[in-house]
């Protein structure tokens, strides 16, 4: 009789067809109620995942109230149960021939497993022949929350068909969307479903038909057809985008995107991606010929991938080309578009260890602004070979080495004319002379601590030396003659040779300090370890004349907390400032002892300048002058489990200024409804102390965000994120969802900085999201989750808030501080 339940597995594959379309969205059941379609069956074993992995491995038991007929026809009567691992099927009669294979169950049939739980009036067939017929079916999906039903199915082996079939993840009594179909051709060898006449229904109106496709019944992919995106906005005018995904092997496939907007034509994207056990890859592609708005051809070619080539040693590569220097502000929703004004390519292989990194790897810079030349470009690495080695000898002693050479290579920068930002080339180009740079800088730090104290001595040595084309070097000697008030024309070839091999070497000396101080203390009832951790930082770098070095790819760290503790105000090797200072700084903090959770965290620091510093990048930085640098101070108090607030605020004492202001609060709604707010302003470092106060700003925003559930069903998104230096909004988001038990809307309008002029672009997005099925229209999740951090509360645990995008502050990795 253990033949009998080979018809268990083929009504479950059948039956999840449909649901096999499903997304992998994240999606909120909050409004479904816990309840089940089908009751559990209470004579059915426990349905669990490893009852059902070991299912095929165990004996079928028969139960019944009553067995009659013969040995080879036996009879089952009331309460037949037929069990075997997760699996069950329960009926009021089953008959079975044993010579002809025939078998017939009626009478209240039921299936169970971890997957599924269906009932039927009927099923019979033959198990030699291994035919089956279920009729009046209906279903649920334990795991998937779908349910629906069919008037027949018919099986043929691993073929078989679905007749008058239904899905959906809604209620029953209130099925808000179904997708029915009158046909459904199924085969679980091949691991595919074909639907014919298939009809989406949101309540009782047909929204979508597809005559026929194909789809997986498993997670085996399958070619077919993805959900089309739609779009609507002032720039690109109607937009609809049709993916259709490739099969083309297990470990790689292919999707083809064609899209249509209505100002610019027909656009082809394509997305390859192949994955192997060594490494993995994507290819993008795009075309846009005869693009309307711009009168040419378009297009853009990206490939990220990386190769294993052992365990300490991988190869990667990051490719970008775009066909114009409009591309990007064009086809980019986001402000980052706007103001990228080069892609990065860059290859190379890099290798790691206990002890050391190493890499070695060329780049390259194309224009994606066009407003600008290549001038503004920076140099191009081609090659780059660097490696850092740290080694800890003692406990109390480690050394390492920093070391890289490089060879700097520039484009020929392009002349454009033109007026009103709509610049040409004009044929004419400068060439722009490189060279190679060595820098090698060893160290070593003997790092002494004990329970509540630390002190680090490092003693570092740096050498960086120059080999310089002709016209570089000469073009470097030039200014300096002018900064010197010495006229080129004037001066004798001698005074006009650069110096085609220059070198700077120095110590620098560094001490870090700090102390950690706790007490228990009791604020509001509350029991806080409060901490007070102060700290001192001595720098102190000799004077090296640099005025003959080039600048590469060096440039000046915004001032902010972390320059406090750098041995070098410049990020890359072209410069290394002098310095006599000392920095003082204190932090404090309180923590609940009852959650573990900072409840307040602040810090001030100040550097004491004793010498004035000599070295400068160019000519229009000011000189660092003795005395002190501005206060830096930053704090962040979660009010309650609800309210958290935050500021970073920079007030130089020397010229009685507000140099940089932060202001950031927080309030999360009990429905996870959240309100964002922010204020920022940054003067220019650069600008005269007499300019104006709106000429030394160098950027003054508000920011509010927001999610604000009305209701359980409907809410409200929003973002106003205004330039108050400009006088002109850069973002303005509003919309508003919907939400049900199995069916979400999102609609939304935004209107956004599109060019470097200012101009703004409106766009329109609506999505519809069948809870358990898909998707249809824009990825407005994409839009909302960049807009409002929280939007998906589990955000603001991933990303810090102050931390959620690379700035001037970013401090380069092969540094060592």
């Amino acid at each position: 009789m253990r033949r009998a339940l080979r018809l268990l597995p083929l009504p479950l594959s059948i039956a999840i067809c449909l649901p096999a379309l499903a997304d992998e969205k994240p999606v909120s059941w909050g409004l479904c109620p816990a309840t089940d379609v089908l009751p559990v069956f209470n004579d059915a074993p426990k349905a669990d995942k490893a009852a059902a992995a070991t299912r095929d491995q165990q004996p079928t038991d028969i139960e019944g109230d009553q067995l009659t007929g013969t040995s080879t026809v036996p009879q089952y009567q009331g309460n037949v149960a037929l069990k075997r691992g997760d699996q069950f099927l329960g009926t009021d009669h089953l008959s079975f021939d044993t010579e002809s294979g025939n078998y017939i169950a009626e009478g209240n049939v039921r299936y169970q497993d971890s997957s599924i739980r269906m009932v039927a009036k009927r099923a019979e067939g033959n198990q030699e022949a291994d035919t089956h017929k279920i009729s009046d079916i209906q279903y649920q999906l334990v795991s998937r929350r779908g349910n629906g039903g069919a008037e027949s199915i018919d099986l043929q082996g691993a073929v078989g068909q679905m007749h008058r079939s239904t899905y959906t993840t809604c209620d029953p009594s209130q099925p808000v969307w179904k997708l029915s179909a009158p046909q459904i051709e199924v085969d679980n060898d091949e691991g595919f479903g074909t639907a014919r006449n298939a009809v989406l229904r949101i309540g009782k109106v047909p929204v979508l038909w597809a005559p026929y496709f194909k789809f997986p019944i498993d997670d085996r992919r399958q070619t077919g057809l993805l959900y089309p995106q739609l779009g609507l906005s002032g720039r690109n005018g109607f937009d609809y985008a049709q993916p259709i995904y490739l099969n083309l092997a297990p470990n790689y496939d292919d999707t083809l995107t064609p899209r249509y907007m209505s100002k610019r034509g027909f656009m082809l994207d394509n997305e390859f991606r192949y994955l192997y056990d060594g490494g993995r890859g994507e290819l993008l592609t795009g075309y846009l010929p005869n693009d309307k708005l711009r009168d040419k051809d378009r297009g853009r070619v990206e490939y990220t991938g990386y190769h294993n080539v052992n365990k300490q040693w991988q190869a990667r590569a990051s490719l970008a080309w775009v066909s114009d220097e409009r591309y990007m502000e064009d086809f980019s929703n986001k402000l980052l578009g706007v103001t990228t004004s080069s892609l990065q390519s860059q290859v190379g292989v890099y290798g790691t260890g206990e002890n050391w990194s190493a890499g070695l790897m060329a780049d390259y810079w194309q224009l994606t602004d066009y407003t600008l030349t290549e001038a503004a470009l920076p140099y191009s690495r081609q090659p780059r070979l660097y490696l850092n080695w740290d080694k800890p000898l003692l406990p109390w002693l480690e050394t390492g080495v920093y070391a890289e050479a490089v060879r700097f290579t520039h484009d020929d920068v392009h002349q454009k004319f033109g007026a009103d930002q709509e610049y040409e080339r004009n044929g004419v180009t400068t060439r722009m002379d490189g060279g190679s740079r060595l820098d090698i800088k060893p160290y070593v730090s003997m790092p002494f601590s004990g329970a509540a104290w630390y002190v680090t001595p490092t003693l570092a040595y740096r050498y960086t030396a120059y080999d310089l084309e002709r016209g570089l070097a000469d073009d470097i000697r030039r200014q300096n003659l002018i900064a010197a008030n010495i006229d080129p024309a004037t001066a004798t070839p001698e005074q006009l040779r650069g110096n085609t091999s220059p070198s700077r070497s120095l110590p620098i000396g560094t001490i870090d300090a700090g102390l950690f101080f706790d007490r228990e203390t009791t604020i509001g009832g509350t029991r806080f370890l409060h901490t007070l951790e102060p700290r001192l930082f001595y720098l102190r770098t000799p004077y090296r004349d640099q005025n003959d070095l080039p600048v590469f790819d060096t440039r000046d760290f915004t001032f902010s907390w972390g320059q406090l503790f750098r041995d070098s105000r410049y990020s890359g090797a072209d410069r290394q400032n002098d310095a006599n200072q000392l920095t003082m700084a204190l932090s404090t903090r309180f923590i609940d002892q009852e959650t573990g959770k900072e409840r307040f965290s602040g810090s001030i620091g100040q550097i004491l300048y004793f010498d004035d510093s000599r070295v400068t990048l160019n000519s229009s930085e000011t000189p660092v002058e003795k005395g002190k640098s501005a206060w830096v101070a930053d704090g962040n108090y979660a009010i309650n489990d609800r309210w958290t607030l935050g500021a970073t605020y920079q007030w130089d004492p020397k010229y009685k200024r507000e140099d940089l202001a932060s202001v950031r609060a927080r309030y999360l709604m009990s429905n996870d409804g959240i309100i964002n707010l922010s204020y920022r302003s940054r003067l220019n470092p650069q600008a005269s102390n007499t300019a104006t106060r709106f000429d030394r700003t160098l950027l003054e925003q508000a920011d509010l965000s927001f999610l604000y559930p009305i209701n359980e069903r409907w809410s409200l998104v929003g973002r106003y994120y205004y330039s108050i230096k400009d006088s002109a909004p850069l973002e303005i988001i509003g919309g508003v969802q919907w939400d049900s038990c199995c069916l979400a809307v999102r609609a939304v309008a935004r209107r956004y900085v599109r060019n470097r002029e200012g101009e703004l672009n409106n766009s329109f997005q609506i999505e519809f999201v069948l809870k358990g099925l898909s998707s249809i229209g824009q990825n407005t999740d994409r839009t909302l989750r960049r807009a409002i951090l929280g939007y998906y509360r589990d955000d603001l645990y991933l990303v810090p808030p102050s931390n959620t995008g690379a700035s001037r502050d970013d401090y380069d990795p092969n540094q060592i501080p």
